[in-house]
């Protein structure tokens, strides 16, 4: 995936965000141990992803194989310095009642994806043994895509995901921030579901609760659809247009341990959508009309991240003290070539602008 550069003619290749579904996924949350010398390792490693990347894609060209790579706000002032993205900031907790949107650390984090398992488990793998000694898991999730793309409470998930031209607009940084074209927005929670209480309602209530019908996945006519309806209150509008976030939520559980869950993750080029999104849902829409999708299911961390572009990545030196980074400070990526182009998926692929693999 490609952009222009604004303020001159360089294109930025952007980390593939928007790569095409996959039956599997592994969310990695890592925290960065202290001294300079891990925040050398991990400066270090940031230009040698796409590498990384393309040693383990190879093995299973067919898989599908993606990674994205974020920064939390306090590892990119740790790592980076200035500039900084200008909407990056902690996750901001929401309470309201007994609902809780919880705030937890995170400074890396990688959404690695690819349609067979052990393509995810690999490259997670050889992450970790590059900079597993300069950082601390604190959060890993291995998703999987159940059925026809249902969550495990069995409505589809993702139904209004922005495809296409729509999509880019509404995932990628444009001249809004020129310092960081290219670059995203992401924020990720774990939930838990309550899988026994909300398999006690009928499929009517639990229709009404989500907005749409649980077999066909069409929504519920307005006159039917109760204004806390979880479609409801995820849809923002601004000015007579209805602003998208790109999601890739998965499912995750253990039934041994009664453990059901969704891991929603959501990109896009202001994080002020999907916060307001979390408001609307915790707080409600007007003030307590909330989400009831929330009296079954438990937000159990919440981190927001900073997902530069591929190009700043592979500019990132392990001798660049705070704030010598930027993607200014080195020439222009040439343009894909037109065979890349030719590939008909928007050019999201690799960390180096390889198509991805549909």
């Amino acid at each position: 995936m490609t952009a222009l550069n604004p303020g001159n003619s360089a294109v930025i290749e952007s980390q593939p965000v928007y790569a095409p579904l996959t039956r599997a996924a592994i969310f990695l949350v890592l925290k960065m141990n202290s001294g300079p010398d891990h925040l050398d390792t991990i400066r270090a490693f940031c230009p040698d992803l796409s590498a990384l990347f393309r040693a383990v894609d190879f093995r299973n060209i067919e898989g599908g194989l993606s990674c994205v790579m974020g920064f939390g706000s306090h590892a990119w002032d740790q790592l980076f310095g200035q500039p900084r993205p200008a909407e990056l900031h902690p996750f901001r907790e929401i309470r309201a009642g007994m609902r809780h949107a919880v705030s937890t650390p995170g400074d890396l984090f990688f959404h690695i994806r690819a349609k067979p398992m052990d393509l995810c488990f690999e490259l997670a793998t050889q992450i970790m043994a590059r900079i597993g000694s300069a950082v601390t898991a604190v959060d890993e999730v291995q998703g999987f895509r159940y059925f026809d793309d249902r969550d495990l409470l069995g409505f589809v998930d993702g139904t209004e995901n922005p495809r296409g031209a729509e999509a880019v607009n509404a995932v990628l940084i444009g001249d809004e921030d020129p310092a960081f074209t290219g670059g995203s927005y992401v924020i990720v929670q774990k939930y838990g579901h309550n899988f026994a209480a909300w398999n006690q309602l009928s499929t009517e209530a639990q229709e009404r609760i989500i907005g749409r019908k649980k077999l066909s996945d069409v929504e519920l006519d307005d006159s039917e659809k109760p204004t806390s309806a979880h479609s409801a209150l995820t849809t923002i509008v601004e000015n007579g247009e209805e602003k998208k976030i790109l999601r890739d939520n998965m499912p995750f559980g253990r039934p041994g341990h009664a453990e059901f869950g969704t891991y929603f993750i959501g990109y896009s080029r202001s994080p002020r959508t999907t916060e307001q999104m979390l408001e609307n849902m915790f707080v409600g829409r007007p003030p307590g009309n909330y989400d009831r999708l929330l009296d079954f299911s438990q937000a159990l961390t919440g981190s927001l991240f900073f997902v530069p572009s591929a190009t700043f990545l592979d500019r990132v030196g392990a001798d660049a003290g705070s704030g010598a980074t930027s993607t200014e400070a080195a020439a222009p990526e040439p343009a894909p070539s037109s065979a890349a182009k030719s590939h008909g998926s928007l050019n999201i692929g690799s960390l180096k602008g390889e198509t991805a693999h549909e």
